[in-house]
């Protein structure tokens, strides 16, 4: 090994830019895309059947109708690198002002603070939306990284619920985790 002082300084890493953006229904193909890798590789959706392009359009249409907040992280080149959603919590109507969201980041993008981010401005979107109780249900085996994110910001866990799911072979729950909008 060559002493310190002859040593090549390691080289700075490259920044992780992106922009957050409202979707549009042409990013569906790739909103489909990150979302199927984790149907298929993960318990954080307990969703085992891949989404069609179809059903996300119809996703998209319905969230856009709704007024809901809809977002997307791209990078530079135009790849999309994530997306952060919010949806009706319940379908009746007492439940208007709560939603429940969904962040989904591509596995490239993970841990480079881009779930932060989204979040951080789906927040501001629900506010904006006159929306007041944002509702997270995450999967009690997995997702460790989202409950924390979530508690960071401010979620509190309101519940638990124990064998629920049934994916890859095994019993999972959830945590239920709150914000009001103040």
């Amino acid at each position: 090994m060559l002493p310190r002082h002859l040593r090549k300084a390691p080289e700075p890493e490259t920044p992780f830019d992106f922009t957050i953006r409202d979707a549009v229904l042409p990013d569906m193909p790739a909103v489909r895309e990150i979302y199927n890798y984790y149907v298929a590789n993960s318990t954080v959706t307990f969703d085992e059947d891949a989404m069609t392009l179809k059903e996300w359009k119809a996703k998209f249409a319905y969230l856009d109708k709704l007024g809901m907040p809809f977002l997307v992280a791209e990078s530079p080149s135009g790849q999309l690198l994530g997306y952060a959603l919010v949806a009706p919590w319940k379908q009746k109507r007492a439940y208007r002002y709560t939603v429940e969201n969904s962040i989904y980041l591509g596995p490239a993008a993970a841990g480079k603070g881009l779930g932060r981010a989204l979040l951080a401005e789906l927040i501001d979107r629900s506010k904006a939306a006159g929306l007041k109780e944002i509702i997270a249900v995450i999967a009690d085996q997995g997702a460790e990284a989202s409950i924390a994110l979530h508690e960071k910001f401010g979620f509190q866990e309101i519940g638990r619920m124990g064998r629920v799911g049934f994916k890859f072979d095994r019993w999972l729950g959830t945590v239920l985790l709150q914000k009001s909008l103040k």
